[in-house]
């Protein structure tokens, strides 16, 4: 069940991050066309998706804490509380939303400026 909770997550995160790429794809040419270094391309891309992905992070984490008690009785023979385990969620969800926030960057850092430019 958790490993098709990651998938349909990394899934929307993905989604979300290409959306948001195509629609920025004219201003990422425009910057590279302009001398911006890759570094500085790639944040602009990657900024909001994962700055999303912090925010649903700890809302999800403040909303498991609220329901501990509810997810003990769920889960067997585990405490809802272990540090172990709600670091390991959130930080193996953060890295998945970071791939899956990357590889749309990654696609409009290919894109030729100057074609981009044409093309208005």
């Amino acid at each position: 069940m958790g490993l098709l909770a990651a998938m349909l997550a990394v899934t929307g995160i993905f989604g979300m991050a290409a959306y948001s790429v195509s629609k920025r794809t004219k201003e990422l040419g425009i910057r590279v066309a302009l001398g911006a270094c890759r570094e500085q391309v790639m944040s602009a891309a990657v900024g909001r998706p994962v700055a999303l992905l912090g925010v649903g992070s700890v809302a999800g984490l403040v909303a498991g804490m609220l329901a501990s008690r509810l997810l003990g009785q769920i889960v067997y023979q585990a405490n809802p509380r272990d540090p172990v385990v709600l670091g390991g969620a959130v930080l193996t969800m953060a890295l998945l939303g970071a791939a899956a926030a990357w590889i749309p960057a990654q696609r409009a850092l290919r894109v030729d400026p100057s074609r981009l430019l044409r093309e208005e």
